[in-house]
């Protein structure tokens, strides 16, 4: 199955979660926002949003700095 993440094509298995996606990006596990098709995955259901063919999965991680 073929999705976007961050603007990339990725090819994952089907079943793939958010969950999933996001650990193949970042190792971070505060910090992070996720949107799917351009909503909002709240962190709770992140183990249980599987992902479809041709999603597009955006990952944001909060920088600092100054």
């Amino acid at each position: 199955m073929n999705v976007t993440i961050n603007g990339a094509a990725h090819e994952v298995a089907d079943g793939t979660t958010v969950a999933q996606a996001v650990r193949t990006l970042t190792t971070a596990t505060t910090g992070v926002a996720v949107a799917v098709n351009d909503e909002v995955v709240t962190r709770s259901t992140w183990e249980t949003t599987v992902l479809g063919d041709s999603d597009r999965v955006e990952v944001l991680t909060a920088v600092q700095g100054g």
